[in-house]
């Protein structure tokens, strides 16, 4: 006497292939995961001329907060021991920072506005730089920020005084657009 064969009901075949196609992809998985893994490194702006070199902050903290004593309202802020310069708005709220390059020649601390903006020329070192906004005077030369057209960091200062601060081009295109003539630029330590 045989027995005849039973059908087993749709939702076990669905619910088998279902479990098989995870397992799949499991198994998949792990075999992708035994490659090689990228390594985030920080990285510092460079004394060293460098195309294309963009400043960052380092990978491993978040940039430090905005300065305490730098003023309230929208503002620049520029900090010569950090080399850094946050964009901060109305409500005092920094909306960008970013790591810039200081020439040799660095201004007081203090509080200046804007009284230039040139679009672009060339920077003391024969570089062409953009965005160039005038803030302040030292030691007879006039200090600026402004970033090289090629987005390179600026040369290895030599026996030639520099007072241009630069930083990286989409840097340099954010400050242009957040201060105009008349914007308060304030340094601190």
């Amino acid at each position: 006497m045989s027995v005849p064969a039973r059908r087993l009901p749709t939702w076990v075949w669905v619910s088998g292939l279902t479990a098989g196609g995870i397992v799949a992809v499991a198994v998949l998985a792990v075999q992708a995961d035994k490659g090689p893994h990228p390594v985030a490194t920080a990285t510092r702006p460079s004394a060293s001329a460098s195309t294309g070199a963009e400043p960052r902050p380092t990978a491993s903290k978040a940039p430090a907060a905005v300065p305490d004593g730098s003023g309230t309202g929208r503002r620049v802020v520029y900090s010569l021991g950090q080399k850094r310069v946050w964009l901060v708005d109305a409500s005092d709220a920094s909306r960008r920072t970013f790591a810039v390059w200081p020439g040799t020649v660095s201004p007081d601390p203090g509080s200046y506005t804007i009284s230039q903006r040139t679009e672009a020329t060339t920077g003391s070192d024969g570089v062409q730089i953009e965005h160039i906004m005038y803030f302040a005077a030292k030691s007879g030369l006039s200090i600026a920020f402004s970033n090289a057209v090629d987005g390179s960091s600026p040369p290895p200062a030599s026996d030639v005084r520099t007072s241009g601060i630069r930083m990286g081009k989409a840097d340099g295109s954010a400050l242009w657009t957040f201060g105009s003539t008349g914007t308060t630029v304030t340094v601190v330590k």
